[in-house]
């Protein structure tokens, strides 16, 4: 299946019946596969007037305690901003995905990972986080949305699949998961369903005009926030026990990281891989497992320098860090990383330099 198709039918069977989106390439494959599936179980699929319309449609059917999803890319997203902040702010479970597309403004529509900060940091106005996953297959594509339902719901707070147009356009088999029995989703008391008088109205709301009912509330959210920290950081580390540079990638740069720490180990350069599965919280812990024995971390993203300062702020100064990245659409190649790893081993002194040729490393 294509990634976009993946994410869609995975959605499904974890029990979302209400999409609500609005086409844009990379992702329109996603909101197309919903329309012709939607109505057959017994769902709802609207192509909203807008984005701004299909964000606040996901809040009113969470609100209502059904599970619901949007779908867009880069520029779609940050039209949802304000509503994603509402969601957060009326503490309301949904799942958003980005198929990334290159930026800043319309930008292009080949893949990109340069929406990082905004998943990160800065995906409305206001205190709160979302939890932000990052999927590197088809299959991580239906196996991270189906899970991102169920996170939602613990947590009552939007989570983001963050993909980018590589992964949502390319066709991998595919193992889907069993589909949800809908009588065994989670109960949700906080709904705004009807009651029959048996238990006190509930109201969906991010609305607090008293200054210390508002603080009260960003304190509560934010113990949930370190729980989430606490129980939720995934990380997946691939050769990292010897490894003298440590290279940490996510989504579709970890797949061509991989093919690079393979090159470098030929070449006998101790090389190893982080690839961060949950952007948010970031996957701390797997750094700090490797720093000591490390002689380095070389970061390699689809954009300018974003995910570096996490790793930066991880490492805390015990060890370089340098970064690889290509912008525009361009996706770097097994050989630029190689070509980078070998410039940092030269530099910290890593084994296995001396027998590397200054001709083989690949274009820069």
């Amino acid at each position: 299946m294509k990634g976009n198709e993946a994410v869609a039918e995975s959605a499904i069977r974890a029990g979302c019946r209400c999409f609500f989106g609005y086409p844009i390439t990379p992702q329109t494959e996603l909101a197309a596969y919903m329309s012709k599936r939607m109505g057959k179980e017994g769902g709802v699929y609207l192509q909203a007037e807008s984005e701004i319309a299909a964000i606040n449609m996901v809040y009113g059917a969470a609100a209502a305690g059904a599970r619901a999803m949007t779908s867009s890319s880069s520029p779609g997203i940050s039209l949802k901003g304000e509503g994603i902040s509402y969601m957060a702010g009326a503490d309301r479970p949904g799942v958003i995905v980005n198929i990334q597309r290159g930026g800043p403004g319309l930008g292009g529509i080949q893949p990109s990972q340069a929406d990082y900060w905004q998943a990160t940091r800065a995906t409305g106005h206001g205190d709160f986080h979302v939890i932000v996953l990052a999927p590197s297959t088809v299959q991580e594509m239906a196996d991270e949305v189906y899970g991102a339902f169920d996170l939602a719901d613990t947590y009552r707070t939007p989570v983001m699949i963050l993909g980018d147009g590589m992964l949502g356009q390319m066709m991998e088999p595919v193992v889907l998961p069993e589909p949800r029995d809908a009588s065994a989703l989670p109960a949700k008391p906080w709904a705004t369903t009807g009651h029959h008088d048996a238990r006190e109205h509930n109201i969906v709301n991010s609305l607090y005009l008293k200054p210390d009912e508002l603080e009260r509330t960003n304190f509560e959210r934010f113990e949930r926030y370190e729980t989430i920290k606490a129980n939720e950081q995934r990380a997946e580390t691939f050769q990292v026990e010897d490894a003298d540079i440590v290279i940490v990638a996510f989504g579709a740069c970890a797949r061509i990281a991989r093919s690079a720490v393979n090159k470098a180990r030929e070449k006998g350069i101790k090389v190893g891989l982080i690839r961060p599965i949950t952007l948010w919280p970031y996957p701390v812990s797997a750094i700090e497992e490797v720093v000591g024995g490390a002689k380095a971390f070389l970061v390699v993203e689809m954009n300018m320098g974003q995910m570096v300062d996490d790793v930066r702020l991880a490492v805390n100064g015990r060890k370089p860090v340098a970064f690889f990245g290509r912008a525009g659409g361009i996706i770097p190649t097994p050989l630029e990383v190689l070509d980078e790893v070998e410039r940092l081993a030269e530099s910290v002194g890593a084994p296995g330099t001396a027998t590397v040729s200054a001709t083989e490393g690949g274009a820069r």
